[in-house]
């Protein structure tokens, strides 16, 4: 059986260390691998290769920063279908949906190849007499990327080609359920030409994360994850004098309002809902039916998410199953709470008929209705395929469950009313937001990120924060008495 490996000075690293953790397809139940779990001595042979990797990086050229992400692009878009293969066997997502994550991917790098203008200083002449003053971004070092198991390659991807573009060196923790993508996306870099220690993967659990958060040659952090989790790696990792940037869990609400096309919600509500089998964090989890609209709609998503065909993610199929079997159950479990504190569960998931081995991490479709407000259903981020329809009977009562909640990572209004709509994204206490948009993931150019305990830190993934989360400013102030000349030049020096 194989077992999946570190990566350090551009290949693959062993480690001294001897303790694995099983890597299992989701679809079948089977152990396909072993991953390595990183000691601490491990951790700090991959973070020590990042730092030495650093002064050089830093120092090349943008030009040829820049080739090498172009390279890195189009040997991803060349081969994203054998990635997408990949993340489908460990993860247990649909082909289309392990697709559709490389392709946000895609969007990052493609952001990042334009690195030049993103860090780009400004200048002022004769700031005094004969005295300029210049601004200029530098990177901050090696930095951490520790990422969630539900987008193994996407979320990576959010992070490391800015990282890179800016200049400094990556050490990404990927998640230890499916891990084989972090290597897959090594062996590209090496590929295009990046040199050796610029990009590393470091395969571990908490040993791994407390290193990588602890040790001071780790510049800065960024994190997806659960809440609690987040607000340890902030915690521990700011404590440590680190930049961190910690993106938590999210309970999403769709507000649909009595003027909205019913059958467009009915459907987004669905696609929302039950993509990647709700392991999203992007996820519908709640819908707010306001005013008489709960028991048609609550027929029409119903409706829709009977036909959706539950199985092996490599079949026909346009939902695969939990990423683990212990997930699979804790969300089931939450659907036994809610039946118990008295929801109807309109469509039940638990002992669904899959196209599917019988060892799979089952669990189908779960709408349940007359949800209430004190239910575990809906005070808690379930991370799974169940969909809570909550009764409202006016539009400032679903703004006050949406901006009372805990979490604010995304929310979506399902309206005719541009008025409506216009009071809600003014209104709403959330990150991010979407108009007749069930999943408000913004293009790579803007910024990605939620409000209260969706986010700890300041900035957010992507677009001009993430530049400005890898970058560090510096102002000059310079006075020249006399001229200086540098020779000929007929080329072009900009280029080297």
């Amino acid at each position: 059986m194989q077992t999946i490996a570190h990566w350090l000075d551009g290949k693959p690293f062993a480690g001294t260390s001897s303790a694995t953790a099983p890597v299992t397809n989701p679809a079948t139940g089977v152990v396909t691998g072993q991953v390595a779990l990183a000691g601490v001595e491990d951790a700090r042979a991959v973070i020590a290769s990042a730092k030495a990797a650093f002064p050089e990086w830093r120092d090349t050229s943008l030009a040829r920063r820049t080739q090498i992400l172009f390279r890195f692009r189009e040997l991803l878009n060349e081969r994203k279908e054998e990635l997408a293969k990949l993340i489908t066997a460990e993860h247990g997502k649909v082909h289309s949906d392990a697709l559709g994550e490389v392709n946000r991917g895609l969007e990052v790098i493609e952001f990042a190849c334009g690195v030049p203008h993103l860090i780009k200083g400004g200048f002022t002449e004769n700031a005094s007499t004969k005295v300029d003053i210049f601004s200029i971004r530098q990177p901050l070092g090696p930095v951490a990327v520790i990422s969630p198991f539900n987008f193994p390659a996407m979320v990576p991807m959010w992070f490391f080609p800015i990282a890179i573009a800016a200049g400094n060196t990556v050490v990404l923790k990927p998640s230890e359920k499916d891990p084989s993508s972090s290597l897959w996306l090594a062996e590209l870099w090496h590929e295009a030409g990046l040199p050796a220690g610029v990009f590393n993967v470091l395969q571990g659990d908490k040993v791994a994360v407390d290193e990588l958060l602890d040790n001071p040659h780790i510049k800065a952090v960024s994190f997806v994850g659960s809440t609690p989790i987040a607000k340890y790696v902030y915690q521990r990792g700011t404590a440590s004098g680190k930049r961190v940037q910690a993106l938590g869990g999210a309970k999403n609400h769709m507000v649909v309002l009595p003027d909205a096309d019913l059958d467009l919600a009915a459907d987004a509500a669905v696609n929302a809902g039950f993509g990647s089998a709700g392991e999203r964090c992007m996820a519908i989890s709640v819908v707010l039916a306001v005013g008489a609209v709960g028991d048609e709609l609550v027929a029409k998503i119903t409706e829709r998410a009977k036909t959706i065909k539950t199985g092996d993610g490599t079949r026909d199929t346009d939902m695969g199953p939990l990423v683990t079997r212990e997930h699979r159950d804790r969300v089931a479990a939450y659907i036994d709470a809610g039946e118990s504190d008295g929801a109807s569960v309109v469509l039940d998931g638990r002992g669904i008929q899959v196209d599917g081995e019988a060892d799979g991490f089952w669990l189908g479709p779960t709408v349940l209705d007359h949800v209430g407000s004190g239910m575990s259903v809906y005070t808690d981020e379930i991370f799974g395929p169940v969909l809570s329809v909550v009764r409202v009977d006016s539009y400032d009562e679903a703004l006050e469950l949406v901006n009372d909640n805990p979490y604010g990572n995304g929310t979506a209004i399902f309206t005719n009313d541009g008025g409506a709509a216009r009071r809600f994204h003014n209104e709403v206490e959330v990150g991010m937001v979407g108009i007749n948009v069930p999943i408000p993931v913004p293009m790579a150019y803007y910024s990605f990120g939620g409000w209260k305990n969706s986010l700890f830190g300041d900035s957010h993934a992507h677009g001009i924060e993430g530049v400005h989360f890898f970058t560090r400013g510096k102002a000059v102030t310079t006075r020249w008495l006399d001229p200086s000349h540098g020779g000929l030049e007929l080329g072009f020096p900009q280029n080297k």
